[in-house]
């Protein structure tokens, strides 16, 4: 059962319980298990790579038990600390229109005020806000955790990304998080599912276009993990409604970046014997236990797990038969996936599904295509958050680099 142990006194003492048994035992039997280089998950990782794999999925699979251990930022407030530069972000729902209001309807959610934050370049002197400079990028990041966990505030694990972005993207000089509203489900209150998040992407969208000021053309919609399903799904809206209503609608970014996209919400490609979901569970830090079933129940919500089988905004990778979808209206798309990453499989089918549509790029010149796909072979999953992951991590966002300055 998830969350099992969210209540005190049994959190404090399942924690405990957790953290002695990772120090006296977990963690000397990694040490052991990984000396020899022949028994690591993969021979290219040093012994600190393999035990901090094992480290990261022990912290997962015990909060999918106990949930955050410290409070974490959520879309009720900006949290302010040391140059965090937090905005408000604005309904939209005069852009809601079609299938996503249909949903909206179905799950009983709105628009609503969310936060905001934005990252600069070191060294930038571009005021918070700010209107953009003559043919200056911006990234709009969406952040994973598996929409039911994690954040867009600075302090949070995953503006890594940005972070890196920032440090290797010379076109890019600040970066634009998102704090989307979180889904949850039982044995909480359910709330916040889908399509929440997409509104919430949407808002932000119209912000950076319709206060900041920037064309969309110049935005690229940055997305990792469940944050890359949103990406997704967020430009498949923009492209598919776009001039078909009276909405002032803006128009679909310039490019989209999709870092190990969590593509497929279904389990058409979890069931597969030899996937990758089965092959990599020892060399990735997602598992069984990680609370993967629940984010799913969450996240789909009213609509049921049947949604995540058909509908092309939840899993354009489903390998459903009833699933249609296309990505002729797309823009250019850089896709990063690890091959030691348990959804590696899922990635590749989202990759041969775009590349089928828009074709493969070389990422010099693009002309030849539109997608730009880059893969880590001993990478595991969202391997940018971690800055131990090198020298693919730095390897990774150079190649992002030519992308972007070759467009």
């Amino acid at each position: 059962m998830p969350y099992a142990f969210r209540h005190q006194p049994l959190k404090g003492l399942f924690l405990t319980y957790q953290l002695l048994t990772t120090l006296c035992i977990r963690f000397p039997l990694w040490v052991l298990l990984n000396l020899p280089q022949s028994w690591r998950p993969r021979r290219s990782w040093s012994l600190k790579r393999s035990i901090l794999v094992n480290l990261v999925r022990q912290l997962l699979n015990t909060n999918s038990q106990t949930g955050p251990y410290i409070k974490m930022p959520n879309h009720l407030a900006i949290t302010p600390g040391v140059d965090v530069n937090g905005v408000w972000v604005l309904a939209a729902n005069h852009l809601v229109t079609g299938n996503l209001k249909l949903w909206a309807e179905i799950a009983g959610v709105t628009s609503i005020r969310v936060p905001g934050y934005w990252t600069h370049k070191k060294g930038s002197t571009i005021g918070v806000g700010a209107a953009p400079n003559l043919g200056e990028k911006v990234a709009y990041m969406l952040h994973g955790g598996a929409y039911i966990r994690l954040s867009a505030h600075p302090t949070d694990p995953t503006a890594a990304i940005a972070r890196g972005l920032l440090k290797h993207v010379n076109l890019v000089h600040r970066v634009f998080s998102l704090e989307y509203r979180l889904a949850a489900g039982k044995p909480f209150k359910p709330a916040h599912p889908f399509p929440t998040q997409l509104l919430d992407a949407l808002a932000g969208y119209d912000y950076l276009v319709n206060k900041v000021g920037f064309a969309p053309e110049d935005i690229i919609i940055v997305g990792d993990s469940a944050g890359g399903n949103l990406a997704h799904a967020l430009t498949r809206y923009l492209t598919e409604y776009q001039g078909t209503t009276d909405l002032k609608l803006p128009g679909p970014p310039g490019a989209l970046l999709l870092l190990s996209p969590w593509a497929d919400l279904s389990i058409s490609h979890e069931v597969a014997p030899k996937g990758s979901f089965k092959k990599c569970m020892v060399s990735d830090y997602i598992s069984v236990d990680g609370g993967g079933f629940y984010a799913k129940v969450a996240f789909c919500g009213p609509h049921g797990l049947g949604a995540a089988e058909t509908n092309p905004y939840i899993s354009p990778a489903s390998l459903h038969p009833g699933l249609v979808v296309d990505f002729k209206k797309f823009p250019r798309t850089f896709i990063v996936s690890g091959g030691a990453e348990v959804l590696y499989d899922c990635i590749v089918t989202l990759r041969d599904r775009m590349v089928k549509d828009l074709g493969e790029g070389n990422g010099v010149n693009e002309g030849e295509g539109k997608v730009r796909y880059y893969e880590a072979p001993d990478g595991i999953h969202d391997y940018l958050v971690f800055d131990w992951h090198e020298p693919e991590r730095t390897d990774t966002l150079k190649e992002i680099n030519k992308w972007v300055t070759a467009a």
